[in-house]
């Protein structure tokens, strides 16, 4: 099972988004406080839509928690200061999606420590970085999509017509 891991999320729409996207892929949800929100807030809620009472969730008081319970763990972390580009990384079946909080990203004294697993999404310009939400979608399917896309639906179906 693949895992996404929040850093001090700082906003509950983007979170809710990321839980709806978790749910829909079978993943892992990680969330390390202190959190900017509250876990039964509406607009969390509401983001999720009714996707959130299906999500495997997890919560820690801090990083060091969240290594403490996650031993061993391989963990990408996706920060705009990263030397690779996220397609370089061969993503195993297990590993954690690491993603700093919506104002300042992962900490730099973490990120220091896990240089070789730092990986960044190419923009242009001096856009300072992607919106949380969409930057999980990316990462999580280029890892899912590696991985065959395992124990998931991979063909559409019309509701009422027939594809000819």
């Amino acid at each position: 099972m693949l895992n996404i891991v929040l850093h001090e999320p700082e906003i509950p729409a983007n979170t809710g988004n990321i839980g709806r996207t978790c749910v829909a892929t079978g993943t892992r949800l990680h969330l390390i406080e202190p959190l900017g929100f509250k876990l039964n807030e509406k607009s969390l809620k509401r983001a999720g839509m009714d996707y959130w009472k299906d999500l495997d969730v997890k919560t820690y008081i801090d990083y060091a928690d969240f290594l403490e319970k996650n031993p061993g763990a391989k963990i990408y972390m996706a920060t705009t200061k990263a030397e690779h580009v996220y397609t370089d990384v061969q993503y195993e079946e297990d590993c954690y999606l690491m993603f700093g909080k919506e104002s300042a990203g992962i900490p730099e004294e973490i990120l220091v420590e896990n240089r070789e697993n730092c990986v960044r999404i190419p923009m242009i310009g001096e856009i300072r970085s992607l919106n949380l939400g969409n930057s999980v979608a990316i990462m999580l399917y280029e890892a899912l999509r590696q991985n065959q896309f395992a124990h998931m639906q991979t063909e559409g179906h019309l509701h009422h017509l027939k594809w000819e």
